[in-house]
């Protein structure tokens, strides 16, 4: 059995009101795939950055789920 891991970095990018999240994952075949996510405060709400950049790096997380899937898919498909 061969272990294997994955690192990805998130950055993030904060005003008052936005968090702009932007992620990287590097794969064994030196792919690598970028996602984007963003959040935007609702005024009534009280200034705490540290939600934003979950919503924004969950979504830039789900941003990459989605083309690690399809490529997933798409190599599957090669090997019938």
């Amino acid at each position: 059995m061969q272990v294997a891991g994955w690192h990805v970095e998130v950055e993030f990018d904060e005003d008052e009101t936005h968090t702009r999240a932007a992620a990287l994952l590097r794969l064994r075949d030196d792919t690598e795939l970028r996602g984007k996510g963003h959040a935007t405060r609702n005024p009534a709400d009280p200034d705490e950055r540290r939600i934003g950049e979950e919503l924004a790096g969950g979504r830039a997380l789900m941003d990459i789920a989605q083309q690690l899937t399809a490529k997933g898919n798409a190599e599957a498909k090669t090997l019938r």
